[in-house]
């Protein structure tokens, strides 16, 4: 099953001949997994194994989803206090930030767009949390990014 999470994972960023491999590999391992459990039916441990290594491996595939951290997320911060600290902070760290004024139910607010790689996510989470806890925080996958640009990280 860590195979399939990785094969899912290279379908939604777009890298379909990857997938298409590793499908292949994933389809040769279950099918001789499978036959070794059909060919012993007659031993429930080998259907008890076989099940508790697709458990395994699913955990493994979410295990390994999170550790590589493939691809893009647009955060979208919603801030009830002037965001004017938290943008400069961001942006000291190497995000770009874009900000809106939105209308809410209780007057106007500041929306900061955040676009950044999935193992950044993180950083800039513990960055909001540090400066604005009430923010309202929104993180969308992102497939496809075309034109502008990425800030690149300073130097610690």
């Amino acid at each position: 099953m860590s195979l399939a999470t990785l094969r899912i994972l290279m379908i939604m960023r777009g890298k379909s001949f990857l997938a298409a491999m590793i499908g292949f590999g994933e389809a040769c391992f279950y099918i001789t997994a499978l036959s070794q459990v059909v060919r012993h039916l007659d031993n429930p441990i080998n259907l008890i194994l076989y099940a508790a290594g697709f458990a395994a491996g699913t955990y493994t595939g979410g295990i390994i989803e999170n550790f590589i951290a493939l691809g893009h997320v647009n955060v979208q911060i919603i801030s009830l206090e002037d965001s004017s600290r938290l943008q400069e902070i961001l942006r000291e760290n190497g995000f770009g930030v874009t900000m809106v004024e939105g209308r809410g139910k209780d007057g106007m607010h500041n929306i900061l767009y955040v676009l950044l790689k999935r193992r950044d996510l993180q950083r800039l989470m513990k960055l909001i949390d540090s400066e604005d806890k009430k923010a309202f925080i929104s993180v969308m996958d992102t497939r496809k990014i075309v034109g502008g640009f990425f800030p690149r990280r300073k130097a610690k």
